[in-house]
């Protein structure tokens, strides 16, 4: 059973180059399990620089790109072939390059766009569809969540001082007030989050350094990104560059598969 809130593990990399590669081992690890343990592999993606850093996968040797059934940590409502739309970055960066099933990328309905409450519960409805089982937790159960951070320590579009940092039933929700553009998105909530087997974050160059230092070293003042620590037996997983490091006082622990 869930217990309390696992410590991040901190893995710091000398180079773009090398956090990628390190991170692509570390999913296809994660894909491994999961796959042995139930035949697929459930992975939510968020946007930003996140999606160019998969590129890593691409050719890697053990990616069985057939098991993997792709969700997003966060959406914005816009079309799906519109700049702003993660799976447009996603596709772009990654999805046209590789034989992911197509049914197996569930997006948002973007026809919904003129009631998220609507367009929220309805991908809600493909998250159960994925993940109910009669003996199913209270909230699905991810076999890897990858995220990024922004400059105010926001993750997926979970902001500093929203009411949906206290969401504590939804699987999904949605907001028409982000602070940055566009402002009408969907989001995973921090329930479901913190109940995946693996999260792990990815942060690169200087302008993340005080964000960092503040969310991992002053956990307590509450930055959204702070608030993500999977409870147990999940793991939490930051790969980071030395840029976006260097004020971190916390541990950092060596890569190793």
């Amino acid at each position: 059973m869930p217990t309390a809130p696992t410590a991040p593990i901190l893995h710091v990399f000398g180079s773009s180059n090398e956090l990628c590669d390190s991170l692509a081992e570390f999913i296809i690890k994660s894909q491994k399990e999961a796959v042995e343990k139930k035949g697929k592999f459930t992975v939510a993606i968020s946007g930003g620089s996140l999606p160019k850093q998969l590129n890593a996968l691409i050719n890697k040797p053990g990616v069985k790109w057939d098991k993997w059934h792709v969700f997003y940590a966060d959406e914005r409502v816009v079309p799906l072939d519109h700049e702003d739309s993660n799976h447009h970055l996603c596709t772009t960066e990654l999805f046209s390059k590789v034989p992911i099933p197509h049914d197996q990328i569930h997006t948002i309905d973007p026809s919904l766009a003129d009631d998220l409450e609507e367009l929220s519960d309805a991908y809600e409805k493909e998250l159960i569809r994925e993940f109910a089982q009669k003996d199913s937790a209270r909230f699905p159960i991810f076999d890897l969540i990858l995220l990024g951070v922004g400059p105010d320590g926001h993750t997926a579009s979970l902001f500093p001082g929203h009411e949906l940092l206290s969401e504590e039933d939804r699987w999904v929700a949605y907001i028409t007030d982000s602070p940055k553009p566009p402002p009408k998105r969907v989001t995973l909530t921090f329930p479901v989050i913190n109940h995946a087997v693996r999260v792990a974050f990815v942060a690169s160059g200087g302008g993340k350094a005080d964000t960092l230092h503040t969310i991992l070293d002053k956990p307590e003042e509450g930055l959204p990104a702070s608030r993500v620590r999977p409870v147990s037996p999940g793991h939490l997983y930051w790969f980071v560059d030395e840029p976006a490091a260097v004020k971190i006082e916390y541990p950092r622990t060596p890569f190793k598969l």
